[in-house]
């Protein structure tokens, strides 16, 4: 097979599992960023979300950190920031701190949304005036901090100025194509939860991208969900969990994350599996041979940059095989 001509790696929303906790999460969080660095992966992301007792990616810079400091060579990063929540001067000392600890291994993706609910949003307070419409404004600050001396103003991020730790805009508009083709930063589409504008968003990104000092060429990511295993069957068979997670999500349940189960397809109602549908469309299932098709087909139309992977896979197992042919697929094995 050719080797495609894309970077993959890894977004990890850190979902607890049935019959599990919170603690063995972490550990498998570890464990998986430890075996996609073998595998060549180039970084391991880590959302932001709060007040979901199904997931526990809310102190994203703290597992940032237990991720570098069990790893050696991969990139990791948050996937990302959700700016509204915080203050851009903390977030700056904070990855400048990581950074000054772990050279040129720290990525800093930034959102625009809270990643939360209502009262959750104005329980972590800074989100009860405008700061998401603040977001071009933090974002620059944030440049700032972690820029060049010469370029501070009286307030400093200490540390923080001049790890140049990398910027990266998440978004799943074209609100945040437009922002980080003006400030030169590189886009990443959240095409995992959201992809109806995956294709407007990265024209939009593209078309109007003025080179910087960040970047001198647009540089586009994307990410998708991926279930891959050694048969059609088995992945088929393997992404009745992801579905019901996302089920979950659409009846606004608490279900933890679910073993796969045959015939998933009955549990939803028509109205629920049209929404499954959209919500599932970037998603590469399959053997290594279906997958390669889809991937192929998917950069025939897109021709992004880099591939950043989501699976909701529960036997871990079964998510590191999924990783590992994903990665031969992309290498050309």
């Amino acid at each position: 097979m050719p080797k495609l001509n894309i970077a993959v790696s890894v977004l990890d929303l850190l979902p607890i599992r049935e019959g599990s906790d919170t603690s063995a999460a972490i550990q498998r969080m570890v464990s998986l960023a430890q075996t996609v660095e073998k595998l060549g992966y180039t970084r391991y992301w880590i959302a932001e979300h709060h007040n979901t007792p199904t997931l526990i990616s809310s102190a994203t810079s703290i597992l940032v950190k237990h991720a570098l400091e069990h790893t050696s060579s991969i990139r990791v990063g948050s996937g990302g920031v959700m700016l509204p929540n915080h203050s851009p001067l903390i977030v700056a000392e904070q990855f400048g701190t990581m950074a000054t600890m772990y050279p040129d291994r720290v990525d800093l993706g930034l959102g625009r949304a809270p990643g939360t609910d209502e009262a959750a949003a104005a329980a972590i307070r800074r989100s009860q005036g405008d700061s998401a419409h603040s977001f071009p404004d933090d974002v620059k600050s944030l440049l700032t901090y972690l820029g060049l001396a010469q370029h501070q103003g009286a307030v400093k991020a200490y540390p923080g100025i001049e790890t140049k730790v990398p910027l990266y805009i998440l978004g799943s508009s074209t609100d945040s194509a437009y922002l980080a083709a003006k400030l030169g930063l590189p886009y990443a589409f959240g095409a995992h939860f959201a992809p109806t504008r995956l294709g407007e968003a990265i024209s939009v990104y593209r078309q109007h991208f003025q080179p910087s000092v960040h970047l001198s060429e647009p540089y586009v990511m994307a990410s998708a969900n991926v279930v891959a295993a050694d048969s059609d069957d088995e992945a088929l068979f393997l992404a009745s969990t992801m579905d019901r997670v996302f089920l979950n999500i659409i009846r606004g349940g608490q279900q933890l994350m679910q073993p796969p189960i045959a015939n998933v397809n009955t549990e939803p109602n028509a109205q629920e599996k049209e929404v499954l549908s959209s919500m599932s469309k970037v998603t590469f299932k399959g053997s290594k041979a279906t997958i390669t098709q889809q991937l192929t087909h998917f950069q025939s139309f897109y021709n992004v940059d880099e591939l950043i992977v989501n699976s909701f896979i529960y036997e871990e197992d079964k998510l590191k095989r999924s990783f590992e042919i994903l990665k031969e697929v992309v290498d050309g094995k």
